[in-house]
């Protein structure tokens, strides 16, 4: 009962939802002339016609699949399995058990389908964040049309109670936005003029009008979507196990059924006939179908249990690594901290002006993007002529140097003061220090501090509680690094990293880790892309409509949250859980019928009870993965 579901795409799911749609029908008139068959008043000749066109009719799409397959080289599958079944029941001339079982198969098939139906569309529901349309104004009118139409420029109108359909920017009006379906967060966000306007957020009250700055296929809402769609195609260990696994154990049943067949009555001098039966009811039996449905089923649920809450897995294989963290790697500035800089402290040598201090840095630090600089460009206040700043050569992990009305600045760390001979004194101030030179005389330094997030210890606190170690990784100064450890209790810290020394000490934790577990880092999505591809699960900490997070990791967290790590690393184990429960029920359900079956206590009629009952159980029991409670 699993054989549509080793097909990918929607061409394959649709043909099967149309199968499913006619299943109840085929069955029914199946049934009917499976019954009619019985009637004693028929001859013996028409009863087996009757019989062999019930059969055909249940199980047609069976034996054709199963020829089909054969065709391609690929003979041990389930229809195979059904199909020598059945068609042994009926040369031995026990009809009417052949065609039972085809029509309960059907029936199992059916019902099975659902499930995995209900399954996929309870994930829909939950990740419903699909527009339907957008409202666009033209000649006074409100004009519905369809967000791939829409442009970017074009202006959209959002009214309460509307999903936002693009990405874009509130131009006019105000409005409280429900972002509960990306973010797992319930508290509405208020939206004004200039904000960021996210779509699949849901506008509860006002009217808010966006101007579009990404199409449909790159808005927020389509990638989250597609990222969802595709989550099932990276293969777990344990669905690669199962896949290796039933490559093995078909032919090897087919082996024992013919072996049950023949070496009994050859031994003992019984009928052929009976142990034939067993031989045919023990194929039955041995359809792996609770296995090859469940697991994928089960990494399929927890996925989207996760992403009801804010958290985006890119695939099953990395829940799996989820599942078994050693350690999660912190990045520091934007992750565990606001990346909100404000400059605390200006600390100019004799002869030197706060003023000039601030203004050399603030020039020098013009052209970067960086968080800080941009809080020195706030603290300065004033505009900066351009043209007086020249040369400007940023250097990775060390600073910048500019040429700033003819004077040669250095503005950055204590590495950027040593590589150019700079005398200076090291500041043990709190927060991250810039050291700022004029044509090689240190001018003093300036402090900026970054604010920890509310959430942050409570997140390590939560990974402590399930035994998992904690490391923060920064560029930032040993003082501030040390003491934002301290605050959040972090069992290990290593500051005044550069990009590349940070890949070089997560190798480090990596060969460090203990055996068949994970390190996850965590970071911004952007700066640390190759620390991010290194680990074995990367998580970005996304951020409303971060396009470079959701590319660049392998897991993001929506809502910035880093609480959300704890919480997918409890959902990956319980989903993990979940899937380890479905393997040890279905293996031990089946190992028990197939001895049952060989020594002539279970018919073929009870050896599909079984398999349907096994299957349907461990569908039942992968949808609990859907249900998580999210933080609040």
């Amino acid at each position: 009962m699993c054989e549509q579901h080793h097909h990918t795409g929607h061409e394959e799911e649709h043909e099967h939802s149309c199968k499913n749609t006619l299943r109840p029908a085929k069955i029914a008139f199946a049934a009917v002339v499976f019954v009619l068959a019985f009637l004693p008043v028929l001859p013996e000749l028409l009863r087996i016609v009757m019989f062999l066109t019930a059969y055909l009719i249940a199980g047609g799409d069976v034996l054709l699949t199963a020829l089909k397959n054969i065709l391609k080289g690929d003979f041990f599958d389930e229809n195979f399995l059904m199909g020598v079944a059945t068609l042994g029941a009926f040369a031995i001339k026990e009809y009417p058990e052949a065609v039972m079982v085809m029509i309960l198969y059907q029936i199992g098939e059916y019902f099975q389908h659902r499930a995995v139906e209900k399954s996929r569309r309870s994930v829909t529901e939950l990740m419903d964040i699909r527009p339907d349309y957008a409202n666009i104004e033209e000649n006074g009118r409100l004009i519905k049309k369809s967000p791939e139409d829409v442009k970017i420029g074009d202006v959209i109108i959002v009214s309460a109670g509307e999903k936002i359909p693009l990405d874009g920017v509130v131009i006019e009006g105000a409005a409280s936005i429900d972002t509960s379906a990306l973010t797992g967060e319930s508290i509405p966000r208020k939206m004004t003029t200039g904000d960021d306007a996210v779509s699949g957020c849901i506008n509860t009250n006002g009217l808010i009008k966006v101007q579009v700055t990404k199409e449909f296929g790159n808005s927020t809402v389509s990638k989250i979507l597609e990222l969802v769609e595709n989550a099932g195609s990276k293969k777990t260990k344990t669905e690669n196990f199962i896949t290796r696994f039933a490559r093995y154990y078909t032919p090897a049943v087919v082996g024992a059924a013919v072996l049950l067949a023949v070496l009994p009555p050859i031994l003992t001098g019984g009928e052929f006939s009976v142990w034939i039966e067993r031989a045919l009811t023990f194929l039955v039996i041995s359809c792996p179908c609770a296995l090859v449905i469940s697991v994928p089923l089960g990494f399929f649920a927890g996925i989207g249990g996760a992403s009801r809450c804010g958290i985006l897995v890119k695939g099953s294989c990395y829940l799996e690594s989820l599942a078994k963290p050693d350690t999660v790697v912190f990045d520091k500035t934007g992750t565990l901290t606001k990346g909100v800089f404000n400059v605390t402290s200006v600390n100019p040598v004799d002869g030197v002006t706060p003023d000039d201090l601030l203004k050399y840095t603030a020039m020098a630090e013009n052209y970067s993007s960086h968080p800080i600089a941009q809080s020195l460009r706030k603290a300065y206040g004033k505009t900066i002529d351009t043209e007086k700043v020249k040369e400007v050569v940023e250097m990775a992990g060390f600073g910048v140097r500019a040429n700033v009305e003819g004077n040669e600045i250095l503005a950055g760390n204590t590495k950027l003061m040593e590589k150019y001979s700079i005398p200076y004194k090291k500041a043990e101030d709190f927060g991250t220090v810039v050291y700022a030179a004029k044509n090689g005389q240190y001018l003093g330094y300036i402090v900026i501090s970054d604010v920890i997030k509310e959430d942050s210890q409570k997140a390590i606190k939560a990974l402590k509680k399930l035994s998992v170690k904690t490391v923060m990784l920064t560029g930032d100064n040993r003082s501030a690094a040390e003491k934002t450890a301290e605050i959040l209790g972090l069992d290990e810290f290593h500051a005044q990293l550069m990009p590349e020394d940070k890949v070089e000490k997560l190798e480090e934790i990596i060969e460090k880790k203990r055996k068949n577990k994970s390190v996850i880092f965590v970071g911004d999505g952007i700066n640390d892309a190759p620390v991010l591809t290194r680990a074995d699960v990367g998580i970005a900490m996304g951020g409303l409509g971060s396009d470079a997070a959701i590319e660049a990791s392998d897991a993001v967290i929506m809502d910035d949250s880093p609480s959300k790590i704890a919480l997918a690393v409890f959902v990956a184990r319980k989903t993990m859980n979940i899937v380890k429960q479905n393997i040890a029920f279905a293996l031990l359900v089946k190992a028990l019928f197939l001895i049952l079956g060989a020594v002539g206590f279970v018919s073929m009629w009870g050896a599909v009870f079984a398999d349907v009952g096994v299957t349907l159980l461990a569908v039942i029991n992968s949808l609990r993965a859907l249900r998580v409670k999210c933080l609040s």
